[in-house]
């Protein structure tokens, strides 16, 4: 993760004296920009976890609804067919 923000700043390094003053702020602001947007998945995904991942309460309980519905429509058509098929019901 941080090979692209090192190879960054040594190119930045090599081609600042190359480069105008104000080319250089441009080009500096949007990649600072290009960064932050790069980050911000993470950081959002983080905080989404912390809120509702699987450690937290409301996590948990989505997941056991989640598992309790699966379990319910996938296998109560197939028991109730069955049973009919041997006159149980």
């Amino acid at each position: 993760m941080a090979a692209p923000a090192l190879l960054g700043a040594a190119a930045g390094l090599l081609l600042g004296d190359l480069m105008h003053r104000g080319a250089r702020r441009g080009v500096g602001l949007g990649l600072g920009i290009l960064g932050v947007a790069a980050l911000l998945p993470l950081a959002v995904g983080g905080i989404v976890n912390k809120v509702s991942g699987p450690a937290t309460e409301r996590g948990a309980r989505r997941r056991l609804q989640g598992i309790r519905d699966a379990g319910a429509s996938a296998h109560e058509g197939d028991v109730d067919a069955a049973l009919r098929e041997q006159g149980l019901i």
